[in-house]
């Protein structure tokens, strides 16, 4: 066969391969592709037809502007009751609580345990949410939280820097699902999906359902949700108490719904209304122990 011949042979199977390689590849899933097939739990509307997706928008905007008026102070027990096992308390936790452009901001101070350091983190919560994180080793600089440290024990519970920023309540991917009771009263039930930076790092949480209390306007229950819809995670707020006349949470139950293990945060003393230096919320301050209120100034919640 002449050379000019077998050129022309080449040159038409390199056209073909090349078309065979752009067909294939318009075939072969891409990253959004992938992202489809995420099991997406499906709405569960409380009603017989979809409740009105703007007036469940306004809602949620609502929601997230309410909080505690002004900076303010808590003092916090974790109660960790595994299923099987004695039931062992965490003492001494410490939150600052404030409020600036981005959203909720808390400094959280959690006691050393079985031998550790005392642990604290700077937790901003809102659409650009971040969490600092520093050891009670002051010579080690406080820094951002590895986002796949999000979901990792604290203090030896089943508490994470995930549930205490919360971040769910600002995705953007929602669905309102209309009123539901919880524990014989009306909630509006929202049903929030992971954006791909969560999803990256905790494949099995498919969504989170929160159900906001209609009177008092605040989260009385979410659960983590899996594949079938299968529920994670249940965070449940069992009571609420009255200090200086605004309403504020008392007992949280995190429970751990494979293990059936349980986690209590209990507000044991609060201080409202106070006023605090804006640097106790910057990561630098983390380094450094904070003094408290006087006890003076601290009511003590009882049971």
């Amino acid at each position: 066969m002449e050379l000019a011949s077998l050129r022309t042979i080449f040159s038409r199977q390199a056209g073909l391969l090349a078309c065979l390689v752009v067909f294939c590849a318009t075939l072969l899933p891409n990253d959004a592709g992938a992202q489809s097939r995420r099991y997406r739990p499906p709405a569960r509307y409380t009603q017989f037809r979809e409740p009105n997706q703007v007036e469940g928008r306004k809602i949620l905007e609502d929601f997230r502007q309410q909080g505690i008026a002004g900076d303010y102070y808590l003092e916090f027990d974790l109660r960790v009751l595994p299923r099987r096992g004695e039931t062992r308390v965490v003492t001494g936790g410490r939150l600052w609580g404030s409020r600036n452009e981005r959203g909720p901001l808390s400094r959280v101070e959690l006691p050393a345990v079985e031998g550790g350091q005392v642990q604290r983190l700077l937790v901003q919560s809102g659409p650009r949410g971040a969490v600092w994180v520093a050891s009670g080793d002051a010579s080690t600089a406080p820094g951002a939280l590895d986002p796949a440290a999000l979901f990792a024990p604290l203090a030896g519970t089943d508490l994470t820097p995930f549930d205490l920023q919360m971040p769910f309540l600002y995705w953007g991917d929602f669905i309102y699902e209309g009123l539901a009771p919880v524990r014989g009263r009306p909630a509006h039930v929202f049903l929030f999906y992971p954006p791909d930076d969560i999803a990256a790092r905790k494949p099995g949480l498919s969504g989170v359902r929160v159900f906001l209390d209609t009177q008092f306007g605040a989260l009385v229950q979410a659960q983590q949700i899996g594949v079938e819809e299968r529920v994670l995670k249940s965070i449940v707020v069992l009571d609420l108490k009255k200090v200086d006349d605004q309403w504020m949470v008392k007992t949280i139950d995190v429970r751990d719904e494979a293990t059936r293990n349980k986690t209590q945060f209990v507000v044991t003393g609060a201080a409202l209304g106070v006023d605090f230096s804006g640097m106790l919320f910057e990561p630098v301050s983390l380094a450094q122990a904070i003094t408290p209120p006087p006890a003076t100034r601290v009511r003590r919640l009882g049971p």
